[in-house]
């Protein structure tokens, strides 16, 4: 009998230090979550060539999600179904956003924008990826806006995903004269612990027409996200652009989205047999208002994918989308559009790279 009472006591003690431990880690997690202030002036660095951007010019723009530098075609990530949470090692990091910054640098860009870039995070075992972007485009101005920092998140318990510092980096051959960063509405549940404090950037380069291009770089919700929220995102980021364009400025918005951005690419690239990938939901063009139009007149025979979901590694069980692309104002004009195949050699997204000029008559509105 006191065998008995002595095991229940054993059991009940390990109970409460659990609930405990718990409970501590719980209290952490509320106590050391923040957001980001919006309209947060951002530090403009680098050394451009480019004074002003002549109006006559003809542009390159690029965006790439890097996916932190972890995405090998081997890696499958714990929360799109897969089982890893960190990169595969140190070097798999430095060399993933070598090939990210190697390809951008490919297409000799007047302006490129990078999501996912890890400055400071146990998941790409705190390598500085912006630096390490920085001595690529050094000759570039550089904006860098945080929209991950997290707490050390003990999940998944085999490998936790630990603390997470990261942004998104918008890099121009001419001067950028200032730069904010808009913060976006994110969940108010308990999932906003595990997803980013998401945000846009907006980056201001003179026109020698007297006029400025606006750069938007944009990383919008996936895990988290509802309908209200996913409206709110991109009726703020409709309205911005829509404000800069009636004072006749031009207007470039790149990133990954996180919507299936042609509306139809799952369908169109084939989905998977029993596969349902609900979080993809398509890019509410019924949103845009006039003035503002989704680039997706892709000059390329058939359809390329911009992402993979990595529940699998890459190849044909891989579920495809396009998730990133570009809006612009209509003083801006598209000339050439690609998706390019890397076959995600180096990141689970492949960049998107649009040649265009502005259009030297005044804006309606």
């Amino acid at each position: 009998m006191k065998t008995a009472k002595l095991l229940l006591r054993l059991f009940l003690s390990i109970v409460f230090m659990m609930l405990a431990v718990v409970a501590a880690y719980a209290i952490y997690l509320i106590l050391t979550y923040s957001r980001i202030e919006d309209h947060l002036p951002l530090t403009v660095g680098g050394s451009p060539r480019l004074e002003v951007l002549p109006a006559d010019g003809e542009y390159t723009v690029v965006t790439q999600n890097c996916g932190f530098g972890a995405y090998s075609p081997d890696f499958t990530f714990f929360m799109d179904g897969g089982t890893q949470s960190w990169a595969n090692d140190k070097e798999t990091v430095i060399r993933n956003i070598d090939a990210a910054a190697d390809m951008a640098a490919s297409f000799s860009p007047d302006f490129i924008l990078f999501q996912e870039v890890d400055t400071d995070s146990t998941r790409s075992y705190h390598v500085d990826e912006r630096e390490q972007m920085i001595a690529y485009f050094g000759d570039y101005s550089e904006v860098f806006a945080v929209n991950y920092h997290s707490a050390f998140i003990m999940y998944p318990l085999t490998q936790p995903h630990g603390a997470s510092n990261a942004g998104i980096q918008t890099f121009s051959r001419a001067r950028i004269t200032s730069a904010e960063r808009r913060q976006l509405e994110i969940s108010k549940g308990p999932d906003r612990y595990l997803d980013l404090d998401r945000c846009y950037s907006v980056s201001r380069i003179p026109v020698s027409d007297g006029k400025e291009l606006i750069l938007y770089n944009i990383h919008s919700s996936a895990y988290g996200g509802n309908d209200a929220i996913r409206t709110s995102q991109m009726t703020q980021l409709f309205n911005d652009l829509l404000s800069e364009y009636g004072k006749g400025n031009y207007c470039v918005c790149g990133g990954d989205f996180n919507h299936d951005f042609t509306g139809n690419s799952a369908e169109v690239l084939g989905v998977k047999e029993g596969a349902d990938y609900g979080w993809a939901h398509p890019f509410p063009a019924e949103l845009l208002p006039e003035g503002i139009s989704r680039c997706i007149d892709y000059d390329d025979p058939e359809l390329v994918a911009s992402s993979r979901n990595c529940d699998v590694p890459a190849g044909p069980d891989s579920q495809t989308f396009v998730l990133d692309g570009f809006l612009v104002t209509g003083n801006v004009e598209v000339k050439e559009l690609h998706n390019i195949d890397t076959g995600f050699a180096y990141s689970d997204h492949n960049p998107v790279v649009m040649r265009f000029v502005l259009k030297q008559e005044a804006a309606e509105g």
